[in-house]
């Protein structure tokens, strides 16, 4: 039986974040405070290609926060791309922890195929 799942991304798990920025070779995230054009956010800070500011995510609320001047400052495909891959890194994490295996398939639109694996 298939089932079509969609989901609204928050960004709470350290461990995802990393394994995100792995695959997507970008540096390890740092925690700590960014400066942001006129504000400040602290969390786990990532640095996009061709970014001016990094993208800081807060783990506690699930929020990210960035400034890209409406795409002058950084492509906001380089970000979608970010939280696509946090996702899949993210729902792989999950099944392993509960004995599930995951198999992934890149589409023709970049979009994802995840497939759980269920024993029985």
């Amino acid at each position: 039986m298939s089932h079509i799942v969609t989901i609204t991304t928050q960004v709470r798990d350290p461990a995802a974040v990393n394994l995100a920025c792995e695959r997507l070779q970008l540096p390890a995230p740092q925690q700590g405070t960014a400066k942001l054009f006129t504000e400040e956010a602290t969390g786990l800070c990532v640095e996009l290609p061709e970014w001016r500011y990094p993208v800081v995510c807060d783990t506690d609320s699930g929020r990210l926060h960035y400034d890209n001047f409406n795409g002058h400052w950084g492509e906001t495909a380089h970000l979608h791309r970010f939280l696509q891959t946090y996702a899949v890194e993210k729902t792989k994490l999950e099944a392993r922890k509960v004995g599930r295996t995951a198999t992934e398939q890149l589409l023709a639109d970049g979009s994802i195929r995840l497939q759980i694996a269920v024993a029985g």
